[in-house]
């Protein structure tokens, strides 16, 4: 894989509480590190993406009497899927990882952090109206191609790498640095969502 200065690798939530033991776990979460820290060495730029969450926020189950943790429920902008409290802004569990190197990170993106709002991808927040500013950002510093990497494959992954799509960005996705949760067969359905939206995958072994 050639790169050039307008490539940038995303890093997804790369933080506590997705990994082992973390209130929302990945399965083979941490796996994504040893790639990623390689991956940073050589794409020239590097942006990373924290959940952060208030608490109390309208995502989580506790928030809902009645409901357990995966249940759905209506909110404003639509269904949601209700989630352990986790990320929660300022705790150990929203910290990215002790062993991700971040040094090269030119910019951090913090996502979640409105209380009614859910937010999985790092363009747009889940009512699908409210907007980060990244796609903005990465236009004004002419970086054009994408190579998404981090947690989870299937919500926040598949989530950016589809609105990263449709603001005309190239966007590939990294599949050994990746993970999903794979819920009723999610994970499958994202990898096919990508696909369908000409979205690569390519390998890290790729950048040499």
């Amino acid at each position: 894989m050639r790169l050039t200065e307008h490539d940038v690798l995303l890093v997804i939530d790369v933080q506590n509480d997705f990994l082992p033991g973390g209130a929302l776990a990945v399965p083979d979460g941490d796996a994504v590190i040893a790639p990623l820290n390689r991956l940073s060495a050589c794409v020239p730029h590097v942006i990373l993406t924290q959940d952060w969450h208030p608490p109390g926020h309208a995502s989580f189950h506790g928030s809902h009497p009645g409901k357990a943790p995966f249940d759905t429920a209506d909110l404003h902008y639509g269904k949601q899927v209700l989630w352990p409290e986790h990320c929660v802004q300022g705790t150990h569990g929203a910290e990215l990882a002790a062993g991700l190197r971040t040094g090269r990170a030119e910019l951090v993106i913090r996502k979640g952090y409105h209380p009614g709002i859910d937010s999985y991808s790092a363009f747009m927040e889940a009512d699908r109206r409210t907007r980060t500013g990244l796609a903005g950002y990465l236009a004004e510093r002419g970086l054009t191609r994408l190579f998404l990497a981090g947690l989870a494959t299937d919500f926040c992954v598949l989530w950016t790498a589809l609105d990263a799509r449709a603001a005309g960005f190239d966007v590939f996705v990294i599949e050994d640095a990746v993970r999903g949760i794979d819920l009723d067969g999610s994970l499958a359905r994202a990898w096919a969502a990508m696909e369908q939206a000409g979205i690569g995958r390519i390998a890290s072994a790729a950048f040499g």
